[in-house]
């Protein structure tokens, strides 16, 4: 899956607080590899197969595997129901 770096981040705003931890825990994973998902730097946790590239409107980044980033609209969707 491929997207812009600032789709990405947008998706990230409008998550709800804690939601990188639910993320997470739901997944399985650290809560620093999901941020580090949506183009945060916390090393320590490592990476999860995203690779970004720059370019127009930020950039564009590729997933190795989209479970995060389907986790993370299936969050907002619950926001609008």
């Amino acid at each position: 899956m491929i997207t812009t770096f600032n789709e990405l981040r947008r998706i990230k705003d409008r998550l709800p607080s804690g939601s990188m931890q639910r993320i997470a825990d739901e997944l399985g994973l650290d809560a620093d590899v999901v941020r580090n998902y949506f183009g945060a730097r916390h090393f320590e946790g490592g990476t999860a197969g995203v690779h970004f590239e720059e370019g127009p409107d930020g950039g564009t980044v590729s997933f190795d595997d989209d479970t995060i980033y389907q986790a993370a609209l299936r969050i907002l969707a619950e926001l609008e129901k």
